[in-house]
């Protein structure tokens, strides 16, 4: 056991891990420790050497290695502790773990701090104790399990994420005539990847009427190279023993059910699957976080704590984001909030049980799929803020919810009520799935509300009687 006790221990070292921790240390926390199990900081962005990142946090165009590369930059200039090539087992409560038996070391009951479990070659296993952890691990892709696909099991068959790493790591190519199903990001990006190196992208298939990824993706990776796209499709059926020989694609019904009659067969050697990203939560579920159904996600407040005082979640863990710089802003504000849990950890716990007490619920409303944060912790410090007079609306403060829609609407307005009360409302162009959105609440008009909050989009047809 070590005798160090850390202000924060971030699980995780890519993006929204590095932010978090840079976070930290600017906000007052001065021992902290990221534990990351790569051999390298930086997470997935390392493999992303396409452009496209930066433009909103930094106002400017970087590659997914230029952008981690700032942060990894950013930790090593403060000093910031790190672990590479190392595994997180689990996390308890210091008082739970001492009940185990394993520590040989006494706590402070009332302490409520934690007891990171991981294990690396270098320092065996390690049991670390911390004020606050910060959630980072980021998330991992659906695989030809979740889908029940009918046919062989042929070499051949990759995530999009793995034959992104073959391909700009590695040096490899999966195959030369590859068929995508699902219009993901990266799906998306891979399609072009591969057509730059050559190969031949025969159709990208998405089951939704919708692509799910970034409308600029649809432009640069499939319109620019004359990639097909064929919605509200899928692929019914793999066929090949050694290797992938071709697939039969169908087009689905309003169920989503093939139908009979549109099979199609495409000859191939890859298929590549973009079919959505699922949160890593294993060590949240241990340490007993409360859920989202929807995210599959740890459920957080408006300063990314989770349902277990002192444990903050951000980025991927939390719910999946279609830009990284999303993911940077959030793991700011969970790093600042840790460390001004871990500077003051008594008042904190407190504050954090009174402020439950008082706590306004989020609901997704008409068209909204899910909401981040799913509820907003009205302490004695949200409420003076709140109550504050600004000389300009602009300083006043804000809670920012984040939510997706359920399907594509324009000419929509983006609604936040307390009952039937509105407290917010703006006007969008178009909404899309594959998009996040953000409405920023002023936080004056959250402090004396009691109905939970409920978003919403509007379409112009809700206004006719």
């Amino acid at each position: 056991m070590s005798n160090t006790i850390y202000d924060a221990i971030i699980v995780g070292g890519g993006p929204a891990g590095l932010a978090a921790a840079v976070s930290a240390h600017d906000n007052g926390a001065e021992k902290l420790l990221i534990l990351e199990r790569d051999s390298k900081l930086g997470g997935i962005l390392l493999q992303c050497i396409h452009n496209g990142f930066g433009l909103h946090y930094f106002g400017e165009e970087l590659t997914g290695p230029e952008y981690a590369g700032r942060f990894v930059a950013q930790v090593r200039e403060r000093g910031i502790e790190y672990k590479t090539d190392t595994m997180v087992i689990s996390i308890d409560r210091a008082e739970d773990f001492e009940g185990a038996g394993l520590t040989g070391k006494s706590f402070d009951k009332t302490s409520g701090e934690h007891v990171v479990t991981a294990m690396n070659a270098k320092d065996g296993l390690m049991f670390l104790h911390t004020k606050t952890v910060i959630l980072a691990m980021g998330c991992r892709e659906r695989t030809r399990g979740a889908l029940v696909i009918p046919g062989t099991r042929p070499a051949g068959i990759f995530t999009a994420g793995s034959a992104q790493r073959f391909v700009n790591i590695d040096g490899y190519l999966p195959g030369k005539k590859i068929v995508i199903l699902g219009s993901g990001d990266i799906g998306l990006i891979m399609a072009r990847r591969l057509t730059l190196e050559g190969c031949d992208v025969k159709v990208v298939c998405e089951v939704m009427p919708y692509s799910a990824g970034l409308s600029r993706n649809m432009t640069q990776c499939l319109e620019n190279f004359n990639i097909p796209l064929k919605l509200s499709t899928t692929v019914i059926e793999i066929h090949g023993r050694e290797r992938v020989t071709g697939v039969t694609i169908a087009a689905v019904d309003a169920n989503r059910r093939p139908v009979k009659g549109s099979e199609e067969y495409v000859a191939c050697d890859t298929l590549l699957l973009s079919v959505g990203l699922i949160p890593e939560n294993e060590v949240s579920t241990g340490a007993g976080v409360h859920m989202d159904p929807v995210t599959k996600g740890p459920s957080v407040n408006q300063l990314m704590e989770t349902s277990v005082p002192g444990i903050f979640a951000c980025g991927n863990t939390v719910h999946v984001h279609d830009l990284v710089d999303f993911v940077t802003t959030e793991s700011v504000l969970a790093g600042k909030c840790a460390a001004e849990y871990a500077l003051h950890a008594e008042s904190a716990r407190q504050n954090a049980a009174n402020a439950a007490l008082h706590a306004l619920p989020i609901r997704p409303g008409n068209r909204v799929r899910y909401t981040v944060p799913q509820h907003i912790d009205r302490d004695d410090a949200f409420k003076e803020s709140a109550s504050k007079k600004y000389a300009d609306k602009k300083d006043e403060p804000k809670v920012q919810i984040m939510f997706r829609s359920t399907d594509v609407y324009r000419g929509v307005t983006v609604a936040v009520y307390s009952g039937n009360e509105r407290l917010y409302s703006k006007k969008a162009r178009i909404v899309r799935p594959g998009e996040m959105q953000i409405a920023d609440v002023p936080a004056s008009s959250l402090a004396k509300v009691e109905a939970p909050l409920t978003v919403s989009i509007e379409t112009p047809e809700d206004t006719i009687d």
